[in-house]
């Protein structure tokens, strides 16, 4: 949903009548909220600290105001975000060998969609570190993760891979007749390949299959 679609169904919600009263309300210049409602490129440098007055007086995240689909990738379904959300929380590192629901390594919370998780479906995030999967991933970019036990999802996905129950990466999973490949977007990394054998002895398991992407405004 672009961000003026977001600000027309926000400010009705809200019983604001315009744009000029939400600038005099929030203390921000009529020009510059003028600008961010007509111009989404200018987004990407918007002062965070007018962002978040717009979603406080709004009644909504920084996040839904601030992220657009356009920031979706490859295996994510596009969502309408409303008010209607959870926490989940986002690991520095996923830990080898403990679940995720037990993973301690917590930097912070992020909201997602509520309905995202009907049916019993889980997430948690995961914030990047390293260069393997650039240029898809940036360094500190946000990535949340589903977990999904169906095996037939993760072929050509991008996975939080869990190896020998020791090991813990973040790569594109490729699934063949010998085996799996696990695969960089950085050419300056090797891929892994393991064989079906390997995949059942070591193992080779996903926790979890990436859903969306977020890069935080500087």
């Amino acid at each position: 949903m672009k961000f003026s679609d977001k600000i027309d169904k926000l400010l009705i919600k809200n019983n604001i009548k315009n744009l000029r009263q939400l600038a005099n309300e929030t203390e921000i210049p009529y020009t510059t909220l003028w600008d961010y409602y007509t111009n989404p490129a200018r987004l990407e440098k918007a002062n965070l600290t007018y962002i978040r007055k717009i979603a406080n007086r709004l009644n909504c995240s920084m996040d839904y105001l601030a992220y657009d689909d356009v920031l979706t990738f490859d295996n994510a379904t596009p969502v309408d975000v409303s008010d209607d959300v959870v926490k989940i929380p986002v690991l520095g590192v996923i830990k080898a060998g403990i679940p995720i629901e037990a993973q301690e390594d917590i930097i912070e919370y992020i909201e997602i969609p509520k309905q995202w998780t009907n049916g019993g479906k889980k997430f948690y995030g995961l914030k990047i570190s390293g260069d393997s999967m650039f240029p898809k991933y940036q360094e500190d970019d946000i990535v949340i993760f589903e977990q999904n036990n169906d095996t037939s999802l993760y072929n050509g996905k991008d996975c939080a891979i869990m190896i020998n129950s020791t090991e813990s990466t973040f790569k594109k999973l490729l699934v063949n007749e010998q085996g799996v490949v696990l695969q960089p977007y950085n050419s300056a990394y090797d891929i892994m390949m393991f064989s079906k054998e390997q995949v059942e002895e070591l193992p080779i398991k996903v926790v979890g299959i990436a859903k969306e992407k977020r890069t935080k405004i500087n």
